[in-house]
């Protein structure tokens, strides 16, 4: 009996392929992303930093060469200056008034739309249609069309009807602004309310109205909690806009008869009276106030998409 011995068979080395590594796959994953984000930083944050040293000088381009550093004294002078309060309380009364009026008529049209009627998506067409004319053209339409004391509609109506012809930016130049910004601004809070009223839980509207509930007591204990999120966001998104609002000043009153709201305080400060570091002292704080009421805003968003992802 013979022992048969067989020979080792040479194996191939097996090549291993190396895996890339957690970082490089989330380096290849944000490449795209980077010319964007340079961009961005150019564009945005390059100039903001700029103007937040320029803020810390007393700098008149008039006299270029007697800038010197003055640390935090435009901020004081800004927050200590008359006319600067003024306009300080003028953007706070403008927004507050425009923001308000927006989102009850914003509620109202939403209500409207929210039911079923022939002609429905052409009426919301049509409502949607001022938040789409660009701001220029749509304060030149009030003051122009509207507000003028010869021709306007408005003086036109109150005539056929025997009124009185008021000159409209004159007697109530605030009220002026304000009605042209709401008119501007309510599709905005409309279309947020809407997408909220169509959000509702159908079911539980049925089984209230089974239960004898009115239209009242639905939209009281219903309604109006279920859209504080969206009431909240509107008002915040509305605020971040309004308080930087420079078009409809500037264009129907020219920031004159107490109109002049912080944006515009900042455009005089640098363009007329050429005090570049008052003006980047004002801009830095409004751009601060934005921050801050933005940072509401996005809490606000985020907590709207954790309710849909709960609710889904």
């Amino acid at each position: 009996m013979t022992a048969t011995t067989t020979a080792p068979v040479a194996t191939a080395p097996v090549q291993r392929t190396r895996q890339p590594s957690a970082r490089l796959r989330a380096w290849a994953t944000r490449a795209p992303l980077l010319p964007a984000l340079i961009f961005m930083i150019v564009v945005t944050q390059l100039p903001f930093v700029a103007t937040l040293v320029i803020s810390f000088f007393d700098w008149n381009s008039l006299y270029p060469d007697a800038r010197s550093f003055t640390g935090i004294d435009n901020y004081q002078q800004v927050l200590t200056d008359a006319d600067l309060r003024r306009s300080v309380w003028t953007t706070i009364l403008l927004t507050v008034a425009v923001v308000v009026v927006s989102l009850v008529l914003g509620l109202v049209l939403a209500l409207l739309l929210d039911r079923r009627f022939k002609g429905r998506g052409v009426v919301r067409t049509l409502l949607i249609a001022p938040f789409l004319v660009v701001p220029v053209a749509a304060a030149l339409l009030w003051k122009h069309v509207l507000y003028n004391p010869e021709y306007g509609l408005l003086n036109g109506l109150l005539h056929y009807v025997g009124g009185p012809q008021p000159d409209w930016i004159s007697n109530t130049p605030l009220l002026a602004v304000e009605a042209s910004l709401v008119w501007q601004w309510t599709p905005f809070m409309m279309l947020i309310l809407l997408a909220g009223l169509q959000s509702r839980d159908q079911q539980q509207m049925e089984a209230a109205r089974v239960d004898g509930a009115s239209d009242w007591q639905i939209f009281r204990y219903l309604t109006l909690p279920h859209l504080r999120r969206y009431l909240e966001l509107g008002a915040l998104l509305g605020s971040i806009y309004i308080v930087q609002n420079f078009d409809a000043v500037f264009t129907i009153t020219s920031g004159g008869l107490g109109t002049a709201n912080l944006p515009y305080t900042v455009y005089q400060s640098f363009y007329q009276a050429h005090e570049n570091g008052l003006a980047s002292a004002a801009g830095v704080l409004v751009v601060i106030g934005s921050i801050i009421i933005a940072t509401f805003a996005l809490r606000v968003v985020s907590s709207l998409f954790r309710e849909e992802v709960g609710r889904a």
